[in-house]
């Protein structure tokens, strides 16, 4: 197994790993660590084992309130991590998804002097060369990047978002740290096959390194203003290419009101059951007829503009659907719509090939329940958020690994409905995204699409078909050769490996201390060789080092709590 100190042995990495391990432990996940046997790796002192009143009034606290408040303390590179936990809800219990969801950076502004030598060093010249004013206060500041407000030389209002100073390198050792306790997660972790942390360690770092290059969220703000180029009731900023680079995004600054900011809203004389239907179909819309998505979209990052329009902000974080995923989707929802459990449980099986874990009869028995449940209900009762919800308990309940785009669209549809309720109590989701959902079961089945999947079906058996001689003949090959072999892996008896170590060791331990107090109770009994306080010496030294063993052996057991 990689050892974590054979990854990273700077001092840089040492000291992060102490500072994660501590907050942690802090926080009350000390058993998560003796369960990953992180402390054979790392010494992490008495301050792991300290139980001062900070510690005493958190472990009172809920599990998933303190694992909040420790990846908030831990900083952004895990206050990311914890937004994307919080898309997760296929693994993650759902208490823990709504506490997720209140992560907040709190971070303090980064000196304009910084950020103006930041600005500078990616624009190659003074700020004064690029821009008649640049506001030293920040309207906005989070962990990965600032916003500051600035006038072009050619006269228009610009947004310039930067990435705070030194953040990168923060984010690769949190990175390399995440990685290896991933490992030891999937190693010694009772995860079940429902997922991989080393998978989603790497998911996550494609999505936070896609978050920290703003070249990729200007291209997507450019992609929705193209998509949205024919809807006047949407309005995406736009971009100024030649002040934007990998840390500096410069786009048109947006004079708006929040969302959620209802009161402001009326007092603008806002329609504002208009602009959750307008909201809802612009969303819907991003899904069916564009197949890219907002996958943030919180109050945060919808303005809305003093005519009522609404203004999408922030697309470093987006979500594709191609079509695969939106017949997948197609699917899900016909099977619904015509209580067909059977149908719904194959779809979601067909996610996880090759897995012998799941009940279908079960899955099938609850998939039916959850169906009558709201089967004759009208859509005016029902609970948008707890239709979405209870679907996803049941396909974590069953360990089935449902498409990361899909979990994604649902926390998003979720944010959507919980948008919508507040600007108009009567909001219902459902009565929204039924018109999509029309064109998606025609367009399911209509004639062209049974042709374009018959046609993919051909070329599927087609591909098999002259594979299949190849394949034969290969593996008939290496069986002649004495060539054919089978790897078999043994998962989670490194532990006991370690403990059996351990223990084989104090006893050895023991042995030695026995041996000492015996052998120097002889010579005590015999009165050999030179005197000391009227005993012999040497029995005296075989004392004094059996009771120095001793007591490092007895402050052993004691400190790893396993007396």
């Amino acid at each position: 197994m990689l050892s974590l100190l054979s990854v990273n042995r700077n001092l840089r990495s040492l000291k992060r790993y102490r500072e994660i391990l501590s907050v942690l432990v802090g926080h009350g996940f000390g058993h998560i660590i003796e369960q990953l046997n992180i402390d054979y790796y790392l010494e992490l002192g008495r301050r792991i084992i300290t139980r001062d009143a900070k510690k005493k009034a958190l472990e009172r606290l809920p599990d998933e309130v303190r694992l909040r408040m420790a990846l908030e303390e831990l900083g952004p590179t895990f206050i990311k991590l914890g937004q994307l936990l919080s898309t997760r809800a296929d693994i993650i219990p759902a208490s823990y998804i709504l506490e997720l969801n209140n992560l907040q950076d709190k971070v303090g502004a980064v000196d304009w002097s910084q950020i103006r030598l930041q600005i500078e060093a990616e624009l190659g010249g003074a700020t004064t060369e690029f821009f008649r004013h640049v506001d030293s206060i920040p309207t906005a500041a989070a962990s990965m990047a600032q916003v500051h407000k600035a006038q072009l030389c050619t006269g228009e209002w610009a947004a310039l978002k930067v990435r705070r100073p030194g953040i990168e390198r923060t984010i690769a050792t949190d990175l390399d740290i995440l990685e290896n306790l991933a490992s030891l997660i999937d190693t010694h972790g009772n995860m079940g096959k429902l997922f991989s942390a080393e998978e989603i360690v790497r998911e996550f770092r494609r999505t936070i390194y896609r978050e920290l290059d703003f070249v990729k969220e200007a291209h997507n703000l450019c992609r929705f203003k193209s998509n949205f180029s024919s809807n006047d009731r949407v309005h995406i900023p736009e971009v100024y290419w030649d002040y934007t680079t990998e840390a500096l995004l410069t786009m048109e600054f947006i004079e708006g009101t929040k969302i959620s900011a209802t009161a402001e809203l009326k007092h603008q004389n806002i329609d504002l059951k208009r602009l959750a239907h307008d909201g809802a179909q612009a969303f819907m819309a991003q899904i069916i007829d564009h197949g890219m998505f907002h996958a943030d979209p919180h109050p945060g990052n919808l303005f809305v503009l003093s005519d009522g329009r609404l203004c999408f902000l922030d697309l470093g974080m987006v979500g594709l659907i191609d079509e695969e995923s939106k017949q997948q989707l197609a699917t899900l929802i016909l099977s619904i719509f015509s209580k067909n459990a059977d149908e719904l449980a194959s779809l979601l099986i067909s996610t996880r090939p090759g897995a012998r874990d799941i009940d279908k009869n079960t899955l099938k028995r609850d998939l039916a329940t959850f169906i009558e449940d709201y089967y004759n209900l009208s859509l005016k009762r029902i609970d948008s958020y707890r239709f979405i919800t209870e679907f996803l308990a049941i396909i974590r309940a069953h360990k089935i690994k449902f498409p990361s785009n899909l979990i994604l669209l649902a926390k998003a549809l979720i944010t959507i409905e919980g948008i919508g309720r507040n600007l108009d109590p009567d909001f219902n989701l459902i009565d929204e995204v039924r018109p999509a959902v029309e064109v998606l079961i025609r367009k399911r089945h209509s004639s062209e699409h049974l042709r374009r999947e018959f046609k993919q079906i051909l070329r599927d058996y087609y591909e098999v078909t002259k594979a299949l001689p190849v394949d034969l003949k290969e593996l008939l090959s290496r069986i002649t050769n004495n060539n054919f072999k089978i790897d078999l892996e043994h998962r989670g008896l490194e532990r006991l490996i370690r403990t059996m170590d351990q223990s084989s060791n104090r006893i050895s331990f023991s042995f030695v201390i026995g041996s000492l107090i015996i052998g120097s109770s002889l010579i005590v009994q015999t009165g050999a060789g030179p005197q000391l306080f009227g005993l012999p010496a040497l029995g005296l030294f075989g004392y004094s080092i059996a009771a120095f063993l001793g007591l490092w052996l007895a402050i052993a057991i004691i400190g790893s709590g396993r007396l």
